[in-house]
């Protein structure tokens, strides 16, 4: 609930604006006490991060511990947890396996420090257990199959396990674990679906072994893909599957642009990003899982990381009329990304390039930026009380 003390704000503003003529003038007044309506909590669930490696920036860390006040974010997701700059996996010339954590613990003690609760994603593959050398972006995240599905669900379960003994059960089963991200684009996943799902199979596997009570899901996929089709794959296979996760962006050609370089252009569609929620909502309840979880771990406007709109004032409104239109339809909306210390396509020399943040590198805020903290009642509170 907005304070009242917003109303009075709103009202000297607007009495102290210059008018044009005082004859045209007006009194516009509301009862900003008023409620309509519950809030669905989907809008500031989790948020969208570039890759785990930047979560070690100093200046990563202050954007994330700014918006988390401000916005109240309470989970996080990221690419590359288990990239070669993350350091998790190597075999030895004794071709003995060995893992390494001590990255990933520094960011998700970090995490778990200013309250938020990572969304974990499970990728991409280290290249000493990679099947090939297939990479996307700059930071060279590896998008092959392993060339031992074995050698997969041991690292899922030491990292599970590790999880667990670091943090705790209790805390760890509050989390989600995403398999791989956008296997359906041949940038993200050079396998086949079914290579997919047998990834996907492994890693359950091995985190179920650890703790039953762990949420794990997928299949992660742009476009709102895959869903029936993954549901169905569990079901016959006995396989585990907690959630439903998909992404959607509003824009209706093409799903990937690594270098902002295909000029997307906005949906004209007025059910653009929702249409996608509505129907990932209504293939769930005519599956065989009907009462599982859906959360849409990215979305925004345009795929692009160079699209002006993401600057404008325009994705403002954008946000929240799509954040309305959505409503209760999925358990959680990450928009996509929180900042611009985001190195897809390598670092970025200009202040503002249309980057996907909320924030820009130097950690100035963006129209978006307050379409979230505006939003968030408690952060509201927090600013005029």
């Amino acid at each position: 609930m907005i304070h009242r003390k917003t109303s009075i704000f709103l009202f000297i503003a607007m009495m102290a604006l210059p008018l044009a003529g005082r004859a045209q003038s007006r009194v516009i007044a509301l009862d900003a006490n008023a409620i309509d309506g519950t809030l669905a909590p989907a809008f500031n669930m989790s948020i969208g991060a570039g890759r785990a490696n930047e979560g070690l920036r100093a200046d990563w860390q202050r954007q994330l511990a700014e918006i988390k006040r401000d916005a109240g974010f309470k989970y996080i997701r990221m690419h590359g947890l288990l990239s070669d700059d993350m350091a998790v996996y190597r075999v030895d010339a004794q071709g003995k396996e060995q893992y390494n954590f001590q990255y990933v613990d520094a960011l998700y003690d970090y995490l778990l420090s200013i309250g938020v609760k990572p969304f974990v994603e499970l990728g991409f593959m280290p290249s000493h257990m990679a099947s090939g050398d297939k990479t996307i972006f700059w930071w060279r995240g590896n998008v092959t199959p392993p060339k031992d599905y074995a050698a997969w669900e041991r690292l899922i379960k030491a990292l599970t396990g590790h999880f667990t003994e670091r943090y705790g059960a209790a805390e760890v089963a509050s989390w989600y674990f995403e398999v791989w991200n956008e296997p359906n684009l041949d940038g993200f996943w050079s396998g086949s679906q079914d290579d997919y799902f047998k990834l996907y199979q492994h890693a359950a596997r091995a985190i179920k072994s650890v703790n039953a009570n762990y949420k794990v899901g997928g299949p992660a996929t742009a476009g709102a893909a895959w869903i029936p089709e993954m549901i169905a794959y569990c079901t016959r296979h006995g396989v585990p599957l907690d959630f439903v996760s998909t992404h959607t962006y509003g824009v209706d050609q093409g799903f990937l642009d690594e270098y902002g370089g295909t000029g997307t252009v906005l949906s004209r569609d007025g059910a653009a990003i929702s249409g996608d929620v509505i129907r990932s909502r209504q293939q769930i309840a005519a599956s065989a899982m009907p009462g599982l979880e859906l959360h849409y771990t990215e979305w925004s406007s345009s795929y692009t990381p160079a699209d002006p709109t993401h600057d404008s004032y325009h994705q403002a409104a954008y946000i929240l009329q799509k954040l309305k239109q959505v409503g209760a339809g999925a358990q959680s909306m990450s928009y996509w990304v929180f900042t611009d210390i985001f190195e897809e396509a390598g670092p970025r020399m200009e202040a503002f390039h249309g980057g996907f943040g909320l924030m820009n590198t130097q950690g100035i805020k963006k129209p978006a930026y307050f379409a979230y903290q505006f939003r968030d009642c408690s952060a509201t509170k927090q600013l005029v009380g």
